[in-house]
């Protein structure tokens, strides 16, 4: 069965794409297909993979598949990269996303009816734009299940809880489940400091026997294999004690 999970969180500045990155990689590493989609605008997953020329490539776009759903093959519009497929952001994603705005609840659904009849790939992994959006709703809505990174603060605690009243509202207005995965806290470094233990000991205690919590520290190695292209699990990554981290989350992303 295909598994559709989204790494969403409206603040920005938590290591969404990194985490993208780095949990399509553990899941391609152990034989699955993955196929990772930015549906961020801004498109820092498809300029992270190397594909610059993509964002601004003429249509047909995905852009032009989220207008129009039922008028276009996801699989004409991806591309391939070493460790696993991307479906790439365009540039005309930004008007898109005013034309979402003013179209009301039914084009959040629009990615939901893209990905309908998809089969081709194990895994589905989203990147989400850093705003409670119509796009995000897309994603939400299209996936119904979500990795949350945040960082050890205050301001992503709060940013946490408009998140999930946010969820609250799709799961009324939609008649769906959301449910969330797990909990990412990303770019961790020790030794803590005052907020950042008290963040950690937060999460941890907001989402007891619920959901994991996993952190992810702060290495030079996750930062190279990024600017490199790829993940941590590449063929060419330095060694990381952070590959046991991704590969839990890769573990519940298969076993969940």
């Amino acid at each position: 069965m295909l598994d559709r999970i989204a790494v969403t969180n409206q603040k920005g500045g938590v290591s969404k794409t990194t985490n993208v990155i780095n949990v399509a990689g553990a899941l391609a590493s152990r034989g699955l297909d993955v196929l990772a989609v930015d549906m961020d605008p801004q498109g820092y997953l498809t300029h992270r993979l190397g594909f610059e020329d993509e964002y601004k490539t003429d249509p047909p776009t995905f852009a032009d598949a989220l207008k129009r759903p039922s008028d276009h093959d996801v699989a004409d519009l991806v591309v391939e990269h070493a460790e696993f497929d991307l479906l790439p952001s365009n540039i005309d994603m930004f008007t898109l996303e005013q034309d979402l705005i003013a179209s009301g609840m039914l084009p959040r659904m629009r990615l939901s009816n893209l990905l309908n009849d998809v089969d081709a790939w194990d895994v589905i992994i989203i990147d989400s734009p850093p705003s409670l959006g119509p796009l995000n709703d897309n994603v939400v809505l299209a996936t119904k299940t979500l990795l949350v990174p945040v960082e050890a603060d205050e301001s992503s605690q709060l940013a946490l809880n408009h998140l999930l009243r946010q969820l609250d509202t799709l799961e009324e207005n939609y008649d769906v489940r959301i449910d969330i995965a797990g909990v990412i806290v990303s770019n961790v470094a020790y030794p803590l400091d005052n907020e950042q233990e008290a963040s950690i000991e937060w999460f941890e205690s907001r989402f007891e026997g619920h959901v994991p919590v996993w952190v992810v520290r702060s290495r030079a190695a996750i930062k190279r294999s990024i600017q490199a292209g790829g993940s941590i699990f590449g063929p060419d990554a330095e060694e990381t004690d952070m590959r046991t981290v991704y590969e839990e989350i890769a573990e519940e992303i298969i076993n969940g």
